[in-house]
């Protein structure tokens, strides 16, 4: 097996087609289709399934996809690493935020990182942290920030910072009414619009409320976050969320924000990077870069 022969897998198996992978690499589908089957007879294994339509992968060509990633991404990280020493950092880094996060430091990262490190490729993509939690460990994503992550011994997790939690309720429907604050016990009796189980947030709501003996009343469930946030200002529902989604939302004015009490809620902000992986330099500082500019973005606030 060679790294050629394993771009090669990896390109069929993403776009899920030989002459899609043929034409974004630039070489003949015969050529492409040798380089695979050549795989295919070395490890003695049948990777993909052929059909009209396109390809699909076996279960030995779904394990080797998950292995080739790591690989790939090792090699690229160890060529880059020594090309460092030359200067300013190189390379690509890939970073992963929650929706509401990517939404609100996006773009100041993209402009700090280019502005330090220029020579450098930046990929961004976003998810709910259970996604970029798996990306993290399949090797997709080097950096991703994570809503109260479950420890692994496969992750390093730095919180960043505790952001409280609050209920959304709609200020323009006819709502009960309801004080600045509102105590744990009372979210029991409210038609929330949550995520879908197992977001953080919805199984720490169940197991708080499973504490005092009370189960959440669930109007609807939603993983969006900015979903949620529309759905509370039509007065569908209520939410549990911190206020960074509401700041950076369309409908601000039509929500309400109540603190919670007794006792009150908050989410943890964590960094996550691979803890079986070698970082690169450039995943390093990026890292801090990132971490930088959100205690910057929390102090400020």
């Amino acid at each position: 097996m060679d790294l050629r022969q394993l771009e090669y897998f990896i390109y069929v198996a993403e776009l899920g087609s030989f002459t899609q992978a043929a034409r974004v690499l630039g070489v003949g589908q015969p050529a492409l289709s040798r380089q695979v089957r050549r795989l295919e007879v070395e490890i003695r294994q049948t990777l993909f399934y052929r059909n009209g339509r396109g390809v699909s992968l076996t279960e030995a060509g779904k394990r080797l996809l998950a292995h080739g990633r790591t690989i790939q991404m090792q090699f690229e990280h160890a060529r880059h690493d020594v090309e460092d020493a030359r200067g300013s950092p190189v390379g690509r880094v890939t970073v992963g935020f929650p929706y509401a996060v990517g939404r609100a430091i996006s773009v100041p990262f993209v402009q700090a990182f280019r502005q330090r490190y220029p020579k450098a490729d930046l990929c961004i993509t976003e998810g709910l942290t259970i996604h970029l939690y798996e990306w993290l460990l399949s090797g997709r994503v080097d950096i991703a920030l994570l809503h109260d992550p479950v420890p692994s011994p496969s992750l390093d997790i730095r919180p960043i910072r505790n952001d409280e939690l609050l209920v959304l309720g709609c200020r323009k429907r006819n709502q009960p009414a309801m004080g600045a604050s509102i105590p744990l016990r009372k979210i029991a009796d409210l038609p929330l619009i949550i995520p879908c189980r197992p977001h953080t947030l919805r199984m720490m709501i169940e197991t708080q409320l499973a504490n005092m003996g009370l189960k959440p009343r669930i109007a609807l469930e939603v993983d969006a976050v900015a979903t949620i946030v529309n759905l509370v200002a039509q007065g569908l529902g209520y939410a549990i969320a911190t206020r960074h989604p509401v700041v950076i939302s369309t409908v601000q004015s039509n929500l309400q924000m109540h603190r919670i009490v007794e006792p009150g809620l908050s989410s943890v902000l964590a960094m996550a990077t691979s803890a079986e992986r070698p970082l690169t330099t450039l995943v390093h500082r990026t890292a801090e870069l990132l971490s930088e500019m959100l205690l910057k973005k929390s102090s400020s606030h």
